[in-house]
């Protein structure tokens, strides 16, 4: 007589939960190489909207008002803007730059209209942290400021980064409203709610150094795409070659009689 075919072999029964098992694993993988593919598409879509506002004409900063108050993203548009800084009230932002530590300088501009914006005018080394030490670069009254608007943030971007400290007048992450509060502005001061890293036109005396904006966003989303597709097509290569020698098993048991 012959063996049915859900009889086992080498005394092992035909791998159903295996098989289930592999199934699952092989719909997650596609998954997570699907998801990665869209990520790419909505990466190079981001890196496109950069390039598109990097490279356009400045913009006046009424019509960057308009664009945060309609969308509240103003992120790399270009913008000019005149007014007269305010160095006292200069706030510095822990960074680095070209391998050395140091600080970008936000200071205050104050407008034609008596409001004010915070312009990262560049970096400075931590050693010049002190306007003393680079008083040429301290320009005195009004200036055109030719630069990228950039958002604000609305909290600290993540658990690791420290606490600002504001009275040592260090920062860690941009919290607006806290330079604003320190920053010795009269009461009730009216602050534009974005920033404007300047350009690289030079200031007196090389510092600071301006045209810092990195705009460096990595796009890895192809290699893990294809990673994860490739892990998909190794398990389905590999279960599916296990699975039908032991169902081949299986079959050519039932050929042999008892």
């Amino acid at each position: 007589m012959s063996r049915p075919v859900e009889e086992r072999v080498d005394g092992k029964p035909f791998p159903y939960v295996a098989a289930i098992l592999a199934v699952l694993a092989f719909a997650a993988l596609v998954a997570l190489g699907t998801w990665q593919v869209e990520r790419l598409h909505w990466k190079e879509a981001l890196l496109a909207t950069i390039d598109h506002r990097i490279h356009s004409t400045p913009r006046p900063l009424s019509e960057i008002e308009r664009l945060f108050a309609d969308k509240h993203d103003v992120e790399y548009w270009p913008v000019t803007v005149k007014g007269t800084f305010l160095h006292g009230g200069e706030r510095h932002f822990l960074a680095t730059w070209q391998g050395d530590a140091g600080f970008d300088v936000y200071t205050p501009l104050k407008l034609d209209d008596g409001r004010y914006l915070f312009v990262n005018r560049g970096f400075v080394p931590y050693d010049r942290k002190d306007p003393a030490t680079r008083s040429a670069g301290q320009v005195k009254g009004e200036v055109t400021v030719i630069g990228l608007a950039r958002n604000p943030l609305a909290q600290k971007p993540s658990f690791i980064v420290p606490d600002n400290q504001p009275a040592e007048n260090i920062f860690y992450w941009k919290d607006l409203s806290v330079m604003t509060a320190t920053a010795g502005l009269p009461a009730g001061a009216k602050v534009l709610p974005f920033f404007v890293d300047a350009n690289d036109a030079p200031n007196p005396g090389g510092l600071p150094v301006g045209g810092i904006t990195l705009i460096n966003l990595p796009n890895n989303h192809f290699q893990y795409a294809l990673t994860w597709y490739g892990l998909a097509l190794v398990l389905l290569v590999v279960a599916g070659t296990r699975l039908a020698n032991r169902w081949r098993g299986i079959r050519e048991g039932t050929e042999n009689p008892d």
